[in-house]
C-alpha cells in the first residue's frame, strides 16, 4: 500500500489520518489511520453522513470536465463501528450523488471486505472493494479513476485529500484527483 499524501499540509492544516491505497485486478483497498482522538468514536449507521469515518468518491470512467456525476461515479461510507448487528461491527453504506445526471448501481456488501480495529487514541479501518463491487472498474480498459476522499470526525474535524469544502468535492466529480492504476 502506498501512503497517500496530506495535500492540506501545504496550506498549514495539519491531518489527523493517515491514507494508504493500493489496487490490483481484483479490486482496490484503503487503510484509514486515525490518531489523536481523546473521544470515543461517534458512529451510527443510520447517520452515516454525519458519522466519524471514511466518504469514499471514485469515479471509475473520470472524463476530466464533467461537473456532473454519472453512473460510474460512488459515494461509499465506512465506519469504523456502529453496526446495527452488533455496535462493535465496522459499517458499509453508499450514499447518493447529489446533482449527478446518473446513480451508480447499488454495491454488493458481500463484496467489500471491512476490518476495524478501535485503539487508544483512534482507531484502523481496512476496506477491500472486489472489483465487480465498482460499476465500471476494468483497470485494462481504464487505467485511470477519479478519486478523492473525506475522513469525517466529530472531535478531530475534516481531512480532504485534495481540495476542501471551497469547492464543490461532494458533488463534481472534475475536481476529484485522477490515480493512475500501474502495475
Amino acid at each position: 500500500e502506498d501512503l497517500l499524501p496530506l495535500w492540506c499540509e501545504l496550506d498549514g492544516a495539519a491531518g489527523f489520518a493517515q491514507v494508504k491505497a493500493a489496487w490490483n485486478e481484483q479490486g482496490l483497498a484503503l487503510s484509514v489511520r486515525v490518531k489523536g482522538k481523546q473521544k470515543p468514536t461517534w458512529c451510527r449507521e443510520s447517520r452515516l453522513a454525519d458519522s466519524d469515518g471514511l466518504n469514499l468518491w471514485i469515479d471509475t470512467r473520470p472524463a476530466g470536465n464533467v461537473h456532473r456525476a454519472s453512473r460510474f461515479c460512488h459515494h461509499l461510507v465506512f465506519l469504523p463501528t456502529g453496526s446495527t448487528v452488533s455496535p462493535n461491527f465496522p459499517v458499509v453504506g453508499q450514499l447518493l450523488i447529489n446533482r449527478a445526471k446518473e446513480q451508480a448501481e447499488p454495491i454488493t456488501p458481500e463484496k467489500i471486505h471491512t476490518f476495524s480495529q478501535l485503539q487508544a487514541d483512534g482507531y484502523l479501518l481496512e476496506v477491500f472493494l472486489e472489483a465487480g463491487t465498482l460499476t465500471g472498474f476494468n483497470p485494462r480498459e481504464s487505467p485511470q479513476i477519479g478519486f478523492t476522499y473525506l475522513v469525517q470526525d466529530a472531535e478531530l474535524g475534516l481531512q480532504t485529500f485534495s481540495i476542501g469544502k471551497e469547492l464543490p468535492f461532494r458533488e463534481d466529480p472534475s475536481v476529484w484527483a485522477v490515480l493512475d492504476l500501474v502495475p
